[in-house]
């Protein structure tokens, strides 16, 4: 195995947005075993090392994997359509003209009835999104489309993640 495999080269998983996440954590916990410092302490050193940078190669493709947005911007990446959502930031307006609703919504809401409802229609917005990201890059193979629609996916987290800090505020 090289630590310039794929994400999915090194967990033996195929480039797909859809995984199992029964799959995908067992084959991290597997490879974590194999990879583990101490099985080397008796080749010295330099081979202590080498498992050191396995394991943080495995940690860092399975926190990548496991996340859906994150798993999707590097099937694009590795599809030549990056998503640069620092760079690109372009999104439809009829998208913009969500998020401000839902940004008015959020500054309107004070009691939790109405940030409930609120963080209903964005987690539902959020697995429309995934839904899409699904068929776009297994079905189409649509990486252009998938990048953009993870930047969207990642306002949409970004709104909920707002939401749900003022649920906690207030004692939800």
């Amino acid at each position: 195995m090289q630590l310039d495999a794929t994400d999915f080269e090194i967990f033996d998983l195929p480039a797909t947005f859809a995984q199992e996440r029964s799959v995908l954590d067992a084959r991290w916990k597997d490879l974590l075993r194999e990879a583990h410092p101490d099985r080397y302490a008796a080749q010295g050193a330099a081979a202590q090392r080498v498992a050191m940078q396995w394991s943080v190669r495995i940690n860092e493709a399975y926190q990548r994997l496991k996340d859906p947005v994150r798993r999707a911007a590097y099937l694009c990446k590795l599809n030549g359509a990056p998503v640069d959502a620092e760079q690109n930031t372009a999104m439809p307006p009829d998208f913009l003209v969500q998020q401000m609703a839902w940004r008015e919504q959020l500054d309107d809401a004070h009691d939790v009835a109405s940030l409930q409802a609120l963080h209903d229609e964005v987690d539902d917005a959020r697995r429309r999104a995934l839904s899409t990201l699904d068929w776009q890059i297994d079905e189409k193979g649509d990486f252009a489309g998938a990048a953009a629609q993870v930047r969207a996916l990642m306002f949409i987290e970004r709104i909920a993640g707002d939401v749900e800090l003022r649920l906690d505020r207030l004692g939800q």
